[in-house]
């Protein structure tokens, strides 16, 4: 094998010492936040939580298990997300297959259409009419029917099944006796794990953060997820802090448990991701390379 010369050598460790700092600047904030979570309030408050938890306390995760909003929010943005991203994914393989299909006429116009609601769309207002027309106004279908179906997933899904799955595997099954559905339920899915759980990890983190959607349609507590329950603690400790506790021991005492509880929503609120990842990870890395050129 040929020596690496020293200017390989070189570059290696620039790379090296340039991704080690990318690497801290995207781990220290999560860092911190978990070591916040588990630290004195007043510590926190105070600049002296850097690296290591200062008077370790668990009171902000004992508020958040006993905070039934919060529990019922978590609860809440679970259902969305389980129910949202099973719509999502059934729709986006129902758009996508057809789509991938050379004997279907027609599918560049489709197509064309699909990619005109990337870059216009209705607005604000005439969505809010449609949905309330809709009936959907404070109920679990807001959160996962208008976003039911994203027209960049289709496109990905549609990539991949063009390149990655072989036409001819189609053409045979076809002729062998295969229906359309066969085809895609036992040759298309079977094959496509990969984008599968690509499309499963983009649209479980989107339902998991969403909140928006939440904030215009929902008004009934009951139905909140847990982002706006998280988005309501966090207000409420901006708000104590610009008043004058100094005299107020009450507010002073509730701006402690918000302090604590805001960031132990935040690592319960992203746990469940974090878990996912690690093994949906091989299947992401080979979903990013879907679209490039095969040698």
């Amino acid at each position: 094998m040929d020596r690496e010369s020293w200017g390989d050598r070189l570059f290696g460790l620039i790379n090296g010492f340039m991704l080690a700092v990318v690497l801290i600047v995207v781990l220290y904030p999560l860092w911190f936040v978990a070591m916040a979570s588990i630290s004195d309030p007043m510590a926190v408050l105070n600049g002296k939580v850097w690296l290591w938890p200062q008077g370790l306390t668990l009171v902000g995760y004992e508020k958040v298990f006993a905070n039934k909003d919060i529990l019922q929010g978590y609860g809440n943005t679970l259902l969305y997300t389980v129910l949202g991203t099973a719509i999502n994914l059934v729709m986006t393989v129902l758009a996508a297959y057809p789509l991938s299909r050379r004997d279907l006429y027609g599918r560049n116009s489709v197509m064309a259409f699909l990619v005109f609601t990337m870059f216009f769309s209705g607005g604000m207002i005439p969505t809010y009419l449609l949905v309330k027309d809709l009936g959907m106004i404070n109920t679990i279908w807001v959160m996962v029917i208008p976003n039911a179906v994203s027209v960049w997933n289709i496109i990905i899904m549609r990539t991949f099944f063009q390149q990655s799955l072989p036409h001819e595997i189609q053409e045979a099954a076809q002729i062998d006796g295969c229906s359309n559905i066969k085809i895609l339920f036992k040759i298309v899915l079977p094959l496509s794990t990969p984008i599968l759980a690509v499309m499963v990890l983009f649209y479980a983190v989107g339902h998991w953060n969403a909140f928006f959607n939440a904030l215009v349609y929902l008004t009934e507590r009951d139905k909140f997820p847990l982002q706006i329950i998280l988005r309501e603690i966090l207000i409420q400790g901006q708000t104590a802090q610009m008043m004058d506790i100094g005299a107020q021991e009450g507010m002073a005492k509730k701006l402690m448990e918000a302090e604590s509880i805001k960031y132990a929503v935040v690592i319960a609120a992203n746990l469940p991701v974090l878990v996912l990842y690690p093994f949906l990870q091989r299947y992401f890395v080979k979903g990013i390379f879907i679209g490039s050129l095969k040698g």
